[in-house]
């Protein structure tokens, strides 16, 4: 467990060492900016569908634009999360009334960098499309809960299941963003998202499987120019 936290909080300090050389070298980048979104994801097909479900979240991500391409061009850099599953069955002893819980919960975490090909320069409306690499991060456990009514944590709780595994995956972007004075843009779009060889999360077969999602994202940008002032 310890080794999967040390991968995710690096997967961070990269991307926020890329924020600091991108504001570093703003006075090169037209469009450049950072931005903040909220998710909301859907599984697709029955790979995602049996062992998910949809599910809220929210990410960060680095648009630095190439002059040299005019600014057509630009490389992409991010981190998703979102929770794909969070549901609580009671079960109640019909005698006693006493009652205990089975919390399931399923995290992902996604980390990417790829390129970005449309507007990146003074306009208004600026829609692009791009494709990234990903690694993503699934983290699904299973507790047993003996609840306490009048004070939470004073509960009883037993974790029957955890599993964590990074996975290699894609995504396929299309979205637009609209760029107010070169300061703020709403940023918006939807992503197609792939994962490969993701071992069965739920039973006992170690069988392997391919989830996918569509993502639908919206969020604000700052340009590194207002950063910079």
């Amino acid at each position: 467990m310890k080794n999967e936290i040390l991968r995710y909080w690096k997967c961070r300090i990269t991307i926020m060492a890329l924020v600091i050389l991108c504001v570093a070298f703003s006075d090169a980048i037209a469009g450049g900016k950072v931005g903040i979104y909220g998710i909301r994801m859907t599984p697709s097909g029955k790979d995602a569908e049996n062992y998910s479900r949809p599910g809220w979240g929210g990410g960060f991500h680095v648009v630095v634009p190439v002059p040299q391409l005019r600014n057509g061009v630009a490389g992409v850099a991010g981190i998703d999360i979102a929770n794909l599953l969070s549901e609580t069955t009671e079960y109640i002893d019909g005698i006693t009334g006493f009652r205990v819980e089975q919390q399931t919960s399923q995290d992902y975490v996604r980390t990417y960098i790829g390129s970005q090909v449309g507007g990146h320069g003074n306009g208004f409306i600026r829609p692009h499309a791009g494709i990234n690499l990903a690694l993503v991060y699934y983290g699904i456990k299973t507790d047993v809960v003996v609840p306490d009514d009048s004070d939470r944590e004073n509960e009883i709780r037993q974790n029957l299941s955890k599993e964590n595994h990074w996975v290699f995956g894609y995504d396929i972007t299309l979205g637009v963003d609209l760029n107010f004075s070169n300061k703020i843009a709403l940023d918006g779009g939807v992503r197609y998202l792939k994962t490969f060889s993701l071992p069965q999360q739920l039973g006992e077969n170690s069988v392997k499987i391919h989830p996918q999602y569509f993502q639908v994202y919206i969020g604000i940008g700052v340009s590194f120019r207002m950063m910079k002032q």
